[in-house]
């Protein structure tokens, strides 16, 4: 059942426009991955599609319903879990859960018996009377996102909600964004652990400058994203630039030396023809304007130049296709604020 729909969505603050043009669905039952780089536009979109934040253009519909911020009824249909913080320190646990299902018109058995199950499913019941001050940061987190669920609401957006947490309250909290998608609850979820998005959404969004660049099913998404092959060698001293436009040098994780054939064709920062399938032997053994496109030919040229240099392969290991290596091809490896 579609949830919610996000259509063309723009925002701009000035002469920056910060969401140029976004559209997305979400079904009931359904976590959704939403990832990009630091200012890709993707808390401006969740604040969006929470009714916090008004678009310059494009609209959100919840229910087939065009969503109004001023509507309370919708409201309750929406759970946030900010990036940071939104609980009182000075509160304890159970009376911010208290509070915050007071504002969505909950009391008396029913608001008790709700708080209570929340601290149960969050692992919070034994501290529930503690100041939240006093809490430790993965606690905070717990119950941050246990505020967002005292209403029950029908779609949950989760903005980096493991950020900063020990393994235990990551691993506790993946648990229940399970539970809640099992039992019909739709699920936005923005994260920068990819593991995480990997481990626990059925589609992911790739956005980037406002834009969504890629969405589609994890596996869909990785379906052509070859494995790098990592040749292991005695040394790459000798190589210099014998094997540019077919593979690169690198360092494997245990400090090895390595060249690299990249299973997306990308060996160098060279720009190169990707249709062309032919090498041609010069000074150093290829044309560094010519690629070949194909996997095995790019290994035959490198495990050739290799040979003629004389430098042994002493293994050869595949680094799998995941959804670190997509994002990173499609948004690049340039650091952002």
């Amino acid at each position: 059942m579609l949830l919610a729909e996000v259509r063309h969505l723009r925002k701009s603050y000035g002469n920056h426009l910060a969401v140029k043009d976004v559209s997305f669905s979400i079904q009931a039952g359904e976590v959704f991955g939403l990832l990009g780089p630091n200012g890709a536009g993707k808390s401006t979109s969740m604040l969006m599609l929470a009714g916090l934040l008004a678009p310059s253009g494009g609209e959100v519909l919840l229910n087939g319903q065009l969503l109004d911020g001023g509507n309370l009824e919708q409201r309750r249909l929406l759970g946030l879990v900010p990036q940071e913080f939104a609980i009182y320190p000075e509160l304890s646990g159970v009376d911010n859960l208290k509070f915050f299902g007071s504002l969505y018109g909950l009391g008396g058995k029913l608001l008790k018996s709700r708080c209570d199950e929340i601290l149960d499913q969050i692992g919070l019941t034994e501290n529930a009377h503690r100041p939240v001050g006093t809490y430790s940061g993965g606690m905070k987190r717990r119950l941050n996102f246990g505020v967002a669920l005292v209403h029950r609401p029908a779609l949950l957006i989760l903005d980096e909600p493991t950020v900063g947490i020990d393994p235990q309250s990551r691993s506790h909290l993946m648990d229940c964004i399970r539970q809640q998608s099992a039992e019909g609850i739709g699920v936005v979820y923005a994260s920068h652990y990819m593991e995480e998005v990997q481990s626990i959404c059925h589609r992911v969004a790739i956005m980037d400058h406002g834009e969504i660049l890629a969405n589609d099913s994890i596996s869909n998404l990785l379906t052509g994203l070859a494995a790098d092959l990592f040749l292991y060698v005695e040394n790459t001293e000798e190589i210099g630039g014998a094997l540019d436009g077919i593979a690169r040098i690198g360092i494997s994780s245990d400090g090895e030396p390595t060249v690299i054939v990249s299973g997306d064709g990308h060996a160098t920062n060279k720009p190169a023809n990707p249709s062309s399938t032919r090498s041609s032997d010069e000074t150093n053994g290829v044309n560094h304007s010519i690629l070949a496109s194909d996997l095995g030919v790019r290994l035959q040229l490198t495990l050739s130049q290799l040979e003629k240099l004389g430098i042994a392969v002493l293994r050869i290991e595949t680094q799998q296709s995941n959804l670190e290596r997509l994002f990173l091809q499609m948004t690049g490896k340039r650091l952002r604020d």
